[in-house]
């Protein structure tokens, strides 16, 4: 997906909404396994373990361990840098919870070539600096789409950009599978 016009640093990109579908996991794992390939190629996890399916766009940002969007833990992502016309909104995949490790290319000034599902674990400062920097120019620029925002998050939010708030970490976005084995057992 690319910027038609300049997306300014602390601009929200995405935002996750009552029309992306959440699915169990025992649902998707009941699908044909050509519907469920395809279902988790599009999908990243919450916090819960849930699917979720962007009906919008949002499903095509690609990944990039230099990515020029950010998620934040209150359900919506910002642009961590301008982005200009022509340019490529990305993510690192290595937030969203992935269930299998994938390796890619290569990139300028990073030694990763490899996401792995727990890389939350590993990254996180670095992806909570990355949000909180962002998030001191979200008052500075037009948002579209603030009111998309979780009644529940909207002061949380609000505050931060104020700088009256310290932004939560990105682990509150982070699937804990060893939870859920332990529960099971």
């Amino acid at each position: 997906m690319f910027a038609t016009k300049l997306i300014p640093k602390g601009t929200i990109t995405w935002v996750l909404d009552e029309l992306d579908q959440k699915f169990d996991e025992s649902y998707v794992f009941s699908l044909d396994p050509l519907l469920q390939e395809r279902l988790i190629k599009y999908c990243y996890r919450d916090n819960e373990g849930k699917y979720i399916l962007c009906w919008d766009i949002a499903r095509y940002v690609n990944h990039s361990f230099n990515s020029s969007c950010i998620a934040t833990p209150y359900k919506f992502e910002v642009a961590a840098r301008d982005i200009y016309p022509g340019e490529e909104l990305t993510d690192d995949y290595g937030y969203f919870n992935l269930d299998r490790p994938f390796y890619c290319f290569p990139e300028p000034g990073c030694s990763r070539t490899r996401v792995m599902p727990n890389d939350i674990l590993r990254y996180y400062k670095e992806w909570d600096q990355k949000a909180a920097d962002a998030m001191r120019y979200f008052n500075r620029v037009e948002q579209p789409l603030k009111h998309l925002i979780e009644h529940k998050f909207i002061d949380k939010v609000n505050a931060i950009a104020l700088g009256k708030e310290r932004m939560d970490s990105i682990l509150l976005c982070y699937y804990d599978r060893s939870a859920t084995m332990k529960a099971v057992s």
